[in-house]
């Protein structure tokens, strides 16, 4: 094989690949003496069947399936030695090929831009912490112990007011027609949450046992019978029981019931609990930090195939018209966006980062357990959409060169309080807010999952994928 660079312009390249004719016969004898092996053909015994026979019946789809080969191969080794990353899919251009053919063709190549990374130590970042305050504590353990609340029976005499524990069996009519789901045994109502159907609780406030009461109310847009949505159904409800709150006491039975050891672990716990909650929201404005000073990187030439593909990704979801007013906008969000990508790319490759599929496992797993009930939807989801994969492969991978990065940075470690955080936060958001607002975008910043292309790509293996452009067509060959 012989490789020219040819048409050098800027990050564009021709690459003239020449293969002779010999290597070319030797890959197509190997590939008939394969076929001769398992191919059937009425007449000859298996494994028998004379090269010529093959070649007459299959000649045109082995040629074909020899030739995607070793354009595959040769391309991909012509990229290689030549130290050329590509920055989206080659285009090969056949010139001259066919059996007892010298193999002769252009690849047509946007290549990556070189990055420079020294300056990548110089990064300021501020990595918090929140100290959490016992009272911080208490107030959690006590929020905990009121939503789990003891209910107890009470005097038959006792009515039930808010915060009361009212059961009851009902029938419901619409018009005086039963309908499905009309009857109910045992339902618990906790007054003054409103949760059955709006309006129910408060016709049940000063009932007791044994009374019969008659609850008139609309029924709600989610109701599951869509022909009863808006009508007056009538529930007469008979009370079973009427029980009133007991306070929780909060002792070391009550922290066992949570998990934990005893009281005193359990506050242990909650304190981690309460910090991760304001560590994960925190560690989102130090990437932010890393992004930001990584947007100001000088990259001298940005790849304009890529740049192409994210405009077309910003302006989805907008009108023509609109999009062509937003065209300089676009291309400017775009560079940013493949310069932040190639930025990361970079500095993943050169301190070998990847992402294994156990990780990949174990993330799929983790948003599992904060969805629960819809386990099997979430799975389903990910196994017949591939993009989604590799999507969540891109975003692990960002991470992973967000905290290499940290560790090379210039870190500032703040120590703050829980209201500091949640100011620090109420800012961010705010800020947030007024730029959304003021690009008038449905666009999301770089740290969310609608992000460059350039960073999803560099997690797939490397190797070379390639349009190519020739006159005849080629097909599988059949074994059988």
């Amino acid at each position: 094989m012989k490789v020219t660079i040819e048409n050098k312009k800027g990050l564009n390249k021709d690459l003239k690949v020449f293969v002779d004719k010999k290597t070319l016969e030797g890959h197509l004898n190997n590939k008939y003496d394969e076929i001769s092996k398992t191919v059937h053909l009425k007449g000859f015994r298996p494994g028998k069947v004379p090269k010529e026979v093959i070649k007459r019946q299959f000649g045109k789809a082995i040629f074909g399936e020899v030739l995607d080969k070793v354009l595959k191969d040769t391309s991909t080794k012509a990229l290689t030695e030549n130290k050329i990353k590509p920055a989206g899919q080659p285009k090969i251009d056949l010139k001259t090929y066919g059996e007892d053919k010298d193999l002769e063709y252009i690849i047509s190549v946007t290549e990556l831009p070189k990055i420079d990374l020294k300056s990548i130590e110089s990064i300021k970042v501020d990595e918090y912490e929140v100290k959490i305050d016992s009272k911080e504590v208490d107030k959690r353990i006590s929020e905990i112990a009121k939503n789990q609340k003891n209910f107890i029976q009470v005097d038959p005499a006792k009515v039930a007011n808010d915060g009361d524990l009212v059961i009851f069996d009902y029938k419901a009519t619409v018009d005086g027609k039963n309908f499905k789901g009309s009857e109910g045994k045992n339902t618990q109502l906790e007054l003054g949450k409103d949760l059955f159907i709006k309006g129910f609780d408060k016709q049940l406030l000063k009932s007791k046992k044994d009374e019969i009461i008659n609850v008139e109310v609309n029924l709600p847009e989610n109701f599951p019978e869509k022909e009863l949505v808006g009508k007056k159904a009538v529930f007469v409800c008979k009370i079973t029981a009427v029980k009133k709150p007991k306070e929780v006491k909060v002792d070391d039975e009550f922290a066992k019931n949570l998990g934990a050891k005893d009281l005193k672990d359990l506050k242990v716990l909650l304190e981690k609990q309460i910090n991760e909650e304001y560590k994960n929201s925190l560690n989102l404005l130090s990437k932010k930090q890393i992004l930001d000073q990584i947007e100001k990187y000088k990259v001298d030439e940005i790849p304009e195939n890529l740049v192409k593909e994210e405009i077309k990704i910003l302006s989805h979801g907008f009108k023509e018209e609109e999009a062509n007013k937003k065209q300089k906008e676009f291309e400017k969000k775009a560079k940013q966006r493949i310069k932040v990508g190639l930025i990361l790319n970079e500095f993943g490759e050169q301190n070998k980062i990847k992402v294994e599929e156990n990780e990949i496992q174990g993330e799929i797993q983790k948003q599992l357990r904060t969805m629960p009930g819809q386990e099997k939807f979430l799975m389903e989801y990910y196994q017949k959409n591939p993009t989604a994969v590799t999507s969540l492969r891109g975003t692990i991978y960002e991470d992973k060169i967000i905290s290499h990065i940290k560790l090379k940075a210039n870190v500032t470690k703040k120590q703050l309080t829980k209201s500091e955080a949640e100011k620090l936060l109420k800012e961010e958001n705010e800020r947030q807010m007024k730029q959304h607002q003021h690009d008038h975008s449905h666009d999301h910043d770089h740290s969310n999952d609608k992000k460059s292309k350039t960073l999803k790509k560099a997690t797939s293996p490397q190797t070379s994928k390639t349009t190519v452009k020739k006159t005849s067509k080629t097909k599988k060959v059949s074994k059988k």
